[in-house]
């Protein structure tokens, strides 16, 4: 009865061993080295259609936003563009994420989304429209969700939701729809040089 007893010990302990192990190996490649964040494992479609992913933007501070055409926070474009104008050479990109799901606000396609950039002048990164709530919500948004809640239950509240990513792809800071995108710029000062936000 004690030799079976051991022998279940010496099994659930291998058992145990071999689930460390494993956890250990998920946080590293084949060469020891630690694997991408997962925000780089997620993939979405440009405003022309070619699928990006977003390990194209490893090494970079990222900003991430909820974007629409017809809301009265859709100037913000201009300040969103002032900001990757003013950083982009510093290694910051500022992604656009055009949503219909906030008063109907970005109800046209392509076409009608690039006359609005237009107007704004924005050569930032945007992409097709996407669900940020909801069954349909882009996983990229899930996961931003997940990691940044802001709001009760962790919903985006309104267009022009910002998150702050950093250059190791960690989501950092969420913002408001209206936290103005100047007010953002001591945040990305503070990680351009090493400091905490």
């Amino acid at each position: 009865m004690k030799i079976k007893h051991y022998v279940i010990l010496l099994l659930t302990t291998a058992l145990f061993s071999m689930c460390g192990n494993a956890q250990k190996a998920d946080a590293q490649d084949d060469k020891g080295t630690k694997k991408l964040a997962e925000f780089y494992s997620y993939k979405a479609n440009a405003l022309t259609g070619e699928e990006v992913p977003m390990s194209n933007y490893k090494g970079k501070i990222v900003l991430v936003v909820n974007t629409a055409s017809k809301c009265g926070l859709t100037p913000q474009y201009a300040g969103l563009q002032e900001l990757y104008s003013e950083y982009k050479n510093r290694g910051v990109v500022v992604l656009g994420f055009p949503c219909n799901q906030f008063g109907g606000q970005e109800p046209g396609g392509k076409k009608e989304i690039d006359v609005c950039l237009a107007n704004y002048g924005v050569d930032f990164d945007m992409f097709e429209k996407i669900e940020v709530n909801g069954d349909n919500t882009h996983p990229l948004y899930k996961y931003l969700k997940r990691e940044l809640k802001g709001t009760p239950g962790g919903k985006i509240k309104w267009n022009f939701t910002k998150f702050l990513i950093d250059a190791n792809g960690k989501p950092i800071k969420r913002y408001a729809p209206t936290t103005k995108p100047e007010k953002i710029k001591k945040d990305i000062e503070k990680l351009l040089n090493g400091e905490k936000v």
